[in-house]
């Protein structure tokens, strides 16, 4: 009769440590939050957050273009970074050939290609040899060493201004071509 009422008592023991782990883990479930996603390329998953982010390129002990931003967000997974109030200066043969400022910009650190933007103004670009190029948008491949924009354009320079739509810079020829649309007028020599 006694082992009748101990199982009993045990039965009812395990019962009631039953109910309270079920209570446990009712509670503790929906206690915490449900994570929230964010999109891709917040800053809450950069991996490293850097002002005044300086990346330069080169080649040998030449140096092949220089990114400054006022800063950074890193993303080492997508191998890209995230820039702010970016300034991008160009070498060629002759050394310093191209600067240019812009308010956006994304870099690609796994294939150095880069791309710009202005928020509101266009990017002005400006050459060592006198001319001074106006686009939406500016996107360097390394690889080629090009400077590309489908963009509208306008050079100013030498004499010469010329307004048309695309564009396409390769730099160590410092030849650049307007791809559509193109209107050149030339000033007069003086």
């Amino acid at each position: 009769m006694w082992q009748r009422w101990a199982q009993r008592i045990l039965l009812g023991l395990s019962l009631a440590l039953v109910c309270f782990l079920v209570y446990l883990l009712m509670t503790n479930s929906t206690a915490s939050p449900p994570p929230t996603a964010t999109a891709p390329g917040t800053i809450n998953q950069a991996d490293a957050i850097i002002s005044k982010f300086t990346f330069t390129q080169t080649k040998g002990d030449k140096v092949q273009w220089q990114v400054d931003a006022q800063q950074a967000r890193l993303y080492e997974q997508d191998k890209r970074a995230i820039l702010d109030n970016v300034a991008v200066t160009l070498f060629g043969v002759q050394g310093k050939e191209m600067t240019v400022h812009g308010d956006e910009g994304t870099l690609n650190t796994d294939t150095k290609n880069f791309l710009l933007t202005n928020r509101s103004e266009p990017l002005v670009i400006y050459t060592q040899s006198g001319y001074t190029i106006y686009t939406n948008h500016l996107a360097w491949t390394d690889q080629t060493r090009e400077i590309r924009t489908q963009d509208p354009v306008h050079i100013i320079g030498h004499g010469l201004d010329v307004k048309g739509r695309g564009l396409l810079g390769h730099l160590d020829t410092e030849e650049f071509e307007v791809l559509e649309d193109v209107h050149v007028d030339v000033a007069p020599a003086s």
